[in-house]
């Protein structure tokens, strides 16, 4: 479960000096999230995800896909730290821009949502991505195949479980993803 740990206020230095025990931990606004290590389907499913959008961005000036752990920060940089499962960050002159990433630096972030905690991935990540400017936003759950996408913070949302196309400006054709054969290769 992803439990907001007290203490008045987080800062990404208290976080970097936390131990490496394997638990996964983001910071929104100086509160600090934790959640569990993935699992082996989350882990299957961000790694088959990750490897299609590799194979659709190569030689791409568009963007490159990056998978956790990985930083992206909003704001005060020194209270906000999350690690999206997958994401596309678009390039700028044909290169990455700076490290650790800044949210307007985004055209997608993915997330396979946690057993323990679904709301966090669902709502409080997806209200974090679309309100600060990511383009698109997606929930992969491997239990009901299927993907929830958001495209801006107005959008209430789609559950698709046959297919999904998306096309960052300056692709030339869009990604594709047949869910079901995606699920089947992915757990397979």
């Amino acid at each position: 479960m992803a439990m907001p740990m007290s203490n008045a206020e987080w800062t990404v230095e208290m976080l970097d000096a936390l131990p490496d025990d394997g638990q996964r931990y983001e910071l929104i606004d100086g509160v600090l999230h934790v959640t569990p290590a993935p699992g082996l389907p989350h882990q299957l499913i961000a790694g088959h995800l990750y490897h299609l959008l590799k194979q659709y961005f190569t030689r791409s000036a568009v963007g490159r896909p990056i998978i956790s752990p990985s930083d992206v920060r909003r704001g005060d940089r020194t209270r906000n730290h999350v690690e999206p499962d997958v994401f596309v960050v678009r390039h700028v002159d044909g290169k990455l821009p700076p490290y650790p990433f800044a949210m307007s630096d985004l055209l997608l972030a993915v997330e396979v949502p946690s057993p323990s905690d679904p709301f966090y991935d669902y709502q409080t990540k997806r209200t974090l991505y679309v309100s600060n400017g990511v383009p698109e936003y997606w929930v992969l759950n491997g239990d009901a195949r299927n993907l929830s996408r958001w495209r801006g913070a107005a959008d209430p949302g789609d559950v698709l479980s046959r297919r999904v196309e998306w096309q960052p400006r300056g692709m030339a054709a869009p990604f594709a993803l047949d869910l079901p054969l995606f699920f089947d290769e992915a757990m397979g």
